[in-house]
Order: C-alpha cells, then sequence, then structure tokens
C-alpha cells in the first residue's frame, strides 16, 4: 500500500465528521499512503453559521485549512468522502463540491478509482445508511470502484454498517468518537488502500 495516493475529501459542520476525517487520513499515513485531507468550501451564510456555537467554532477553526479542488480527485488512487447526513442525503456542500467535476468526469479522469464514504447523523436511524447510498449515486457515473466495508472483518459486526462508517453524535451533536469507530474507520482505510494498490499495480 505504500505509494498509494489517497484523498479524504469532506464536509464538516460542528466537527464530527472532521474528525472521522482525520482518523482515516492518519490511518493511511500510518499503512504508507500519500495523503490529502481536504475539506469542501463552506456554503452557508454567516448567519446561519453564527447561529449555532459549535458550528461557528468548527468553521474557524477551520477556515484556514486547506480547501478541495477537482485535482485532489483526480490524483488520487483512493478517495474517501465524508458527509454528515441532511435529511438522509448528503449536505449540500459536498454535492456542490461534486457537481463541479463535470469537466474532469467528461475526460474520464474520475475512473477507475477506489471510493468510499462515512457520515453522521444525530440519531440511530437519521439516515446513514441513505445517505452512503446517496453519494454512491454519484460515484457510479464517475465510473468509480465502489469499496464498501462489508462485513469483512469482525469488528463490522460492532460497528454494523456494511456501507461505510457512520457515528451517532446524539441530541445535543456532542457524542465523542469510540472505540467502534475508530477501529471501523482503520479498517476502511486499510481496505480501500489495499484494493487500490492491486488496480494500480
Amino acid at each position: 500500500m505504500a505509494g498509494t495516493k489517497l484523498a479524504v475529501i469532506y464536509y464538516s459542520s460542528t466537527g464530527t465528521v472532521h474528525a472521522m476525517a482525520e482518523r482515516l487520513a492518519a490511518a493511511g499515513e500510518k499503512a504508507g499512503a500519500t495523503v490529502r485531507l481536504r475539506q469542501v468550501a463552506e456554503l452557508a451564510p454567516a448567519e446561519a453559521i453564527a447561529s449555532n456555537a459549535a458550528w461557528s467554532q468548527h468553521f474557524d477553526r477551520t477556515k484556514d485549512e486547506p480547501r478541495a479542488t477537482a485535482d485532489d480527485i483526480v490524483w488520487a488512487d483512493a478517495v474517501l468522502l465524508g458527509s454528515p447526513t441532511r435529511y438522509g442525503n448528503i449536505a449540500s456542500q459536498l454535492k456542490q463540491f461534486l457537481d463541479t467535476l463535470g469537466p474532469q468526469w467528461t475526460q474520464g479522469l474520475l475512473a477507475d478509482k477506489v471510493y468510499a464514504g462515512f457520515t453522521a447523523t444525530m440519531t440511530a436511524h437519521g439516515g446513514q445508511e441513505t445517505t452512503l447510498l446517496a453519494l454512491y449515486n454519484t460515484i457510479y457515473h464517475f465510473g468509480g470502484i465502489i469499496v464498501p466495508p462489508g462485513y469483512t472483518d469482525p469488528l463490522k459486526f460492532a460497528d454494523g454498517n456494511p456501507y461505510g462508517v457512520s457515528h451517532v453524535t446524539g441530541g445535543n451533536n456532542d457524542e465523542p468518537l469510540t472505540d467502534v469507530q475508530y477501529a471501523a474507520l482503520d479498517h476502511l482505510t486499510e481496505r480501500v488502500l489495499r484494493i487500490a494498490a492491486k488496480l494500480r499495480d
């Protein structure tokens, strides 16, 4: 897996998906991959961000971090895409980024790469599966190769999500990631890198 290029591209409003993305990036580096960790641009108006203290704090904390560009996907052998759930779908910020990739798509530059997703919701049945499935609709159009975790490791029976990795943040949106989620994130990273390395060779 050494030398494999991994892009972790995500949107996070209050920081949960950001923490998941950081864990994925760290797992990728540990596995020997070259990693780009990129958050997509914020689209929400300033007054909406200011209305939520956690959102405002996260925005201020990450405003100087590098933003995702089309080149980050073109460059990568494997791409992990993350978004909080918005009514069972991905956030508009990530969707807008994906919608700008038409020029790269028409040239076939997004095809034949490994893709997988991760998400978070406030409630246990808040749309985690539908969000990941909705995300993968775009990947089908790219000609990407979706590599879900499935139940390829016993830990997935604890994590319980064969579509990707997900976390429940709780009603106050402040439940931290647990060892179960960290293990699932590590496993997802290792799996996509292993498959991407085989395809690259």
